[in-house]
């Protein structure tokens, strides 16, 4: 069992940064594949970006590909993402989900936190 919570999202004017949080409970955080998914009103949840349990491994959404960074850090049981050059378009909820793989889809044995809200300002 995994429990998760996000935290760092607020309100920023277009081209800007945040930097979004998800901090995990239980001692097998690191055996999990990291997610950060996201999903705008009115529409379908949507993948972000992946990490592999090591941090060696990462993927993107095209949508977001070389904006956002994915990290994580084993030691305190925690996975980031970093948001620059942020669009309108970027306006979500964004959801951290512990995965036991890194496919870009959502899993039955997927864990999920609250949710953080991102709004970014034109």
């Amino acid at each position: 069992q995994v429990q998760l919570v996000e935290s760092g999202g607020g309100l920023v004017q277009a081209g800007g940064s945040l930097r979004l949080s998800c901090a995990a409970s239980g001692r097998t955080f690191s055996t999990y594949a990291m997610k950060w998914f996201r999903q705008a009103p009115g529409k379908e949840r949507e993948f972000v970006a992946a990490i592999s349990w090591s941090g060696g491994s990462t993927a993107y959404a095209d949508s977001v590909k070389g904006r956002f960074t994915i990290s994580r850090d084993n030691a305190k049981n925690t996975v980031y993402l970093q948001m620059n050059s942020l669009k309108p378009e970027d306006t979500a909820v964004y959801y951290c989900a512990a995965s036991p793989t890194m496919v870009a889809t959502t899993s039955q044995y997927d864990y999920w936190g609250q949710g953080t809200q991102v709004t970014v300002s034109s």
